[in-house]
């Protein structure tokens, strides 16, 4: 059984914002439906239309999510609207997906100073067309590793979302719902969003202060907060590693008692589980990046090819060129 939900009232406006949806081959299916439900629910909530929206992409005719869900576009890589807001949709293998084309139609549609949206990891694309240049902006915590790398005139933050003049970046997942619920606030008011976060049952609205991965202690099962600062400044401190004693001292402990935490906790010494930190990073950067393997090395703290191979192999049983060649050869499927 239906029912009308209560009205929120709005000032009248001229005419609904338009928001053009950009999908890209293997797109984020979570990121995009956040977003449309967001806009379609604030339009059934005070009653009257606010937001429209079209759904484009490169070829004009059917692409598909990382799903593999197909979806039929209503146009091809069209000219816009000056009061348009470009939403553009990245998901896996976003560098594949950026295509030549697709960056000069950015460039030439931003120029009419439109605002932009990189939703999930479409943060790549609008860096690779030179639109984050010296702006703050975010990206799936998943690439943020190789994103630091390739695009250093980038202000990269950890942020679930960035509103940056008329530049916006989200994390992926759920924070296209922090972003548009802000977008909504700034356009028609707090009440508003608020009511679309109760329709959407979000009980948890995140800011641009929230940041997108979960605390250290959730992440490892543990509340300790000695061994968090100590996995801290491990994250922080990748290139250049620190010492087990010089960590221990940092938080006051003796080195063998930060073994026996590690051991106790984690099942594996501070060296061991820095090892892991820093191979997973490599892993990240082989996978996403043209860099070389022994650039790769270097940004992963390691000072030579050779131990870093070793290293990789150890971990993952397989070296750093095999394990870049398989996966290139998987994209090419």
């Amino acid at each position: 059984m239906s029912t009308q939900p209560t009205q929120i009232p709005v000032a009248a406006s001229t005419k609904p914002r338009r928001f053009v949806f950009v999908l890209v081959d293997n797109f984020t299916l979570l990121s995009f439906a956040a977003a449309v439900e967001s806009l379609r629910i604030a339009n059934r909530m005070s009653a009257t239309r606010l937001y429209e929206w079209i759904i484009i992409g490169e070829g004009g005719d059917t692409i598909k999510c990382s799903a593999g869900t197909e979806f039929r576009l209503q146009d091809d890589l069209c000219e816009l609207q000056r009061d348009d807001v470009i939403m553009l949709c990245g998901g896996i293998d976003i560098q594949r997906a950026t295509t030549k084309r697709l960056l000069n139609w950015l460039r030439r549609e931003v120029r009419k100073g439109l605002q932009v949206a990189g939703l999930c990891t479409a943060s790549y694309t609008l860096a690779m067309a030179g639109l984050l240049d010296n702006k703050r902006a975010t990206i799936h915590w998943e690439n943020q590793d190789s994103f630091a790398e390739e695009f250093e005139d980038v202000i990269l933050t950890k942020s679930v979302f960035v509103i940056d003049g008329n530049r916006m970046t989200t994390a992926g997942g759920t924070s296209s719902i922090d972003l548009m619920l802000q977008v909504i606030a700034n356009d028609h008011g707090e009440e508003l969003a608020n009511a679309v976060a109760d329709q959407l049952i979000y009980s948890s609205i995140r800011t641009d202060q929230d940041t997108q991965r979960l605390s250290v202690p959730t992440r490892i099962g543990v509340r300790h907060p000695k061994l968090s600062q100590v996995i801290q400044m491990m994250e922080s401190n990748i290139e250049d590693p620190i010492s087990p004693s010089i960590l221990a001292k940092n938080v006051g402990m003796s080195t063998r008692q930060l073994e026996r935490l590690f051991r106790r906790y984690l099942s594996r010494s501070p060296k061991r589980y820095y090892m892991e930190l820093r191979l997973q990073k490599a892993r990240n950067l082989l996978m996403q990046t043209d860099m070389s393997v022994i650039n790769v090395a270097l940004a992963c703290g390691f000072a030579s090819p050779s131990h870093f191979s070793k290293c990789y192999r150890a971990h993952y049983d397989t070296t750093p060129y095999r394990e870049r060649g398989s996966h290139s050869a998987r994209l090419s499927i």
